[in-house]
């Protein structure tokens, strides 16, 4: 019988999977940021430092609360080849939305000041995917899990 974690261990659970996000971000945006038009290169650099910032936020909150910080992986494989400038933006829009939905995690779990940033960081990663695709969704976060149940 499995037993389920404790509210504190689920906090825990959902800040390492957002550092885990957090960390395939700021892979993927040192690809995005070789691909990207010219145009969008600042905003690319200020992503990949926002997602940086956020990183070290949540490297300090994993200590905080008892745990080992997760470390980035060597390499983070891409969900598709990124040769053009259209590629890179499409990619920057599924990282956003990957990293939305690990702080809808953590925003579930939290409570207090972590559940305001973790609100704060969802609201970041919605409003970049929004940029990068030209669009927005309902449910940042959410969209992209209800697409995978129906697979």
């Amino acid at each position: 019988m499995t037993s389920e974690p404790t509210p504190a261990g689920q906090v825990l659970e959902a800040a390492q999977a957002a550092l885990a996000a957090e960390h395939a971000a700021a892979y993927g945006y040192g690809v995005i940021g070789a691909r990207a038009a010219a145009a969008r290169a600042a905003e690319a650099r200020e992503a990949y430092g926002g997602h940086l910032a956020r990183r070290d936020a949540l490297t300090r909150t994993v200590r905080e609360l008892g745990g080992s910080p997760r470390p980035a992986e060597a390499a983070y494989t891409l969900p598709f080849a990124v040769r053009t400038p259209d590629d890179a933006e499409r990619l920057a829009a599924g990282i956003e939305d990957r990293v939305a939905g690990a702080y809808s995690d953590l925003v579930r779990a939290a409570e207090g000041p972590l559940r305001r940033e973790a609100a704060d960081a969802l609201s970041a990663a919605a409003v970049r995917a929004a940029r990068w695709r030209g669009g927005g969704v309902a449910f940042p976060g959410l969209t992209e899990r209800a697409d995978a149940a129906q697979r």
